[in-house]
């Protein structure tokens, strides 16, 4: 059995793995403050309310891996500032489906952009080579297909 007294948290890579998120998501989240106020769940409502269109809080919380209460905080201050609208689901009428007004599609859009960009930036930091093999290694520990070599190359 390991000794306990040789754990190196540093090199434990659970840690490093939620210390690049945590470095890469602040980085950019200097972006979305700047530009529109908003709270990186805020940017994760947003951002997939973008992607995948109208969904539930519960969806969001699923997907986004946030806290109910987190969720449920960002989607009001969502609406308070008019880039979200909240409806009653017409299946389950506890459950409300939520959607972006106009202006929400508007921001998530120049916000879109610069996460194109600051995406790129971060792949030509690390090289693209490098950046397509963590590209397979990350979706490889998450379970997703690595999708990181196409044929338009």
């Amino acid at each position: 059995m390991p000794d306990p007294a040789d754990f190196d948290l540093e090199r434990f890579l659970p840690y490093l793995l939620n210390q690049a998120a945590e470095a890469t998501s602040r980085s950019f989240q200097a972006s979305y403050k700047a530009a529109y106020g908003l709270t990186r769940t805020q940017w994760r409502v947003l951002a997939n309310l973008g992607k995948f269109g109208a969904m539930t809080a519960r969806d969001i919380c699923t997907v986004t891996h946030t806290e109910k209460t987190k969720v449920s905080r960002a989607v009001a201050a969502l609406e308070a500032e008019g880039l979200l609208l909240r409806s009653v689901s017409p299946t389950d009428r506890r459950a409300e489906i939520l959607s972006l007004t106009g202006r929400g599609a508007e921001v998530f859009s120049d916000l879109g952009k610069r996460a194109l960009a600051y995406d790129s930036a971060l792949r030509s930091e690390l090289g693209m080579d490098l950046a397509r093999q963590l590209d397979g290694l990350l979706r490889r520990l998450i379970g997703q297909p690595d999708t990181s070599y196409s044929n338009d190359e």
